[in-house]
């Protein structure tokens, strides 16, 4: 059995996009459907009620447009959020958390750095996957402003550049040796943040491990679309589309929608 119905992602904004990269490089075969609700970014700052419900409204829009699997290509929304959908919607889906354990398996210093949003830092899952680790330092960073920096298209902004001076160094001055991304909008910060932080430092993120699972449950559920008709990819911003055609680095099916 097959399946050529779509891949549902969303986000806070533009930044899951980098989780739709990997996927797409992986699955190049598959339909995907993008929303990026960049009108209540960033997440990060608001009560999980809100975050909830975001994600509620989120899914529902997916499932209108008929997606067999639902991606939560968003650290705060899955941390805060991925219970309730799995309970609510007969629908699979996939989270996205902070990749805590690849770096504490591989610290050497055993000392890793993590930046998040603070709904990501302050949720129950995140809390309970650091518990894990107890033995090792994680040196915690909250990525104030970053989000919307990136929502502005102002990622090599002087006023970027100072912020993650500030958020990193500190970091370095601990002795970290991995420095996890701990939301999906950051890996668009790497180029920046590699010109800060020394070259033994590992930066990881969750892309290519999100892809894989996806596939893995794709697999599973006998829902690998094993069509050769060409696929669609979309692409739905409820704001002003321009920095979500820049990042995606192309125009074509790329839509202004309220949702």
């Amino acid at each position: 059995m097959s399946s050529n119905k779509p891949i549902g992602i969303f986000d806070s904004g533009i930044g899951g996009t980098s989780i739709w990269k990997e996927i797409h490089k992986l699955l190049p075969h598959e339909n995907t459907i993008y929303l990026a609700d960049s009108k209540n970014a960033p997440y990060g700052q608001k009560s999980k009620e809100e975050i909830i419900a975001l994600s509620c409204k989120n899914t529902e829009e997916l499932l209108k447009q008929d997606c067999k699997l639902i991606v939560v290509a968003c650290n705060t929304a899955t941390t805060n959020a991925i219970k309730e959908l799995r309970e609510k919607y007969d629908v699979p889906f996939i989270g996205i958390e902070p990749a805590i354990k690849p770096a504490a398996l591989g610290t050497e210093t055993q000392t890793i750095g993590i930046l998040a949003t603070k709904g990501t830092l302050n949720s129950e899952l995140f809390n309970k996957a650091v518990e894990t680790f107890s033995n090792i330092k994680i040196v915690e960073q909250i990525g104030h402003n970053l989000v919307q920096l990136i929502e502005d298209g102002k990622i090599e902004s002087e006023e970027m550049t100072k912020l993650l001076e500030k958020y990193l160094k500190p970091m370095v001055t601990a002795n970290i040796d991995y420095l996890v991304l701990g939301c999906t909008h950051y890996p668009y910060l790497i180029p920046q943040i590699k010109k800060i932080i020394p070259e033994h430092i590992k930066i990881i993120d969750s892309g290519v491990a999100v892809a894989k699972q996806t596939q893995k449950i794709l697999q599973k559920n006998d829902l690998l679309n094993l069509s050769d008709a060409e696929n669609t990819q979309l692409f739905y911003t409820n704001s002003d589309a321009a920095v979500l055609k820049s990042i995606l680095g192309f125009s074509e099916n790329v839509f202004e929608k309220d949702f």
